[in-house]
């Protein structure tokens, strides 16, 4: 059933997709705001589809931040950046510039001004991505990052990059943790199984501004690791 399920998502995702994408083309030359709408419907089109297909739902816990502030949130799968988009307004989403180059869906995260970075750009990155934050925050977004830089499986070791770090003391704003339990529902080869259940993002507690980059990035890791740890042996056992 689990494998039907999934065929029949993967089936909705593509159609769903190009339906939107083709949809939205005009608003690469509209308002940006226009394509923020795009981009969230098509959030919103997606987890309707992993809700009512594959039989999988979602919870939040915590409060989901309104003002601009640096959000780091655990990365285990795709859900995250479609439901972190959507849950909260308009975030500045770094990522990797490679992206940009995809036909279509780097068409489209261009114009909503996401953040793309130069990974092996080391102290030059951090800068252009500092800027491009700071003008974000100005305008009332807030910043979206995945401070481990990839997808990683429940239980694996974490590996948070120092970016994060650097990025919050340039920024003097408080950081918003993220935990989250994805990776135990959408997994399998290219992501492609869905398992039945319900997801748990959870916004933590805010680190203030003002902390050293070390203390800074061990509560970070502390906070983010201890809590997801968490949702999944919640996940699990109630599976």
């Amino acid at each position: 059933m689990v494998l039907l399920r999934s065929s029949l998502f993967l089936i909705y995702f593509m159609a769903a997709t190009v339906i939107i994408y083709l949809a939205a083309f005009p608003a690469l030359v509209l308002p940006r705001h226009l394509m923020v709408h795009a981009s969230r419907l098509w959030s919103r089109a997606i987890l309707f589809g992993l809700k009512h297909i594959a039989n999988l739902d979602y919870e939040v816990r915590g409060e989901v931040p309104k003002t601009p502030v640096l959000i780091a949130s655990k990365h285990m799968s795709m859900w995250d950046t479609m439901a972190l988009y959507l849950l909260v307004w308009d975030p500045a989403v770094v990522l990797k510039r490679e992206l940009l180059y995809v036909p279509f869906y780097g068409w489209y995260i261009a114009k909503a001004r996401v953040i793309a970075i130069d990974r092996g750009a080391h102290a030059s990155a951090l800068r252009r991505m500092a800027v491009a934050a700071k003008n974000a925050l100005a305008h009332g977004r807030p910043i979206l990052i995945f401070p481990e830089g990839t997808r990683k499986k429940p239980g694996a070791a974490p590996d948070y990059k120092p970016g994060v770090a650097g990025l919050y003391s340039l920024l003097g704003v408080p950081c918003v943790p993220v935990a989250l339990n994805s990776g135990l529902f959408w997994t399998g080869p290219m992501g492609f199984i869905k398992k039945p259940g319900r997801v748990v993002v959870e916004f933590l507690e805010a680190i203030p501004a003002g902390m050293n980059r070390a203390d800074f990035l061990r509560l970070l890791v502390a906070r983010i690791e201890t809590a997801t740890a968490r949702l999944v042996a919640e996940a699990r056992q109630a599976h």
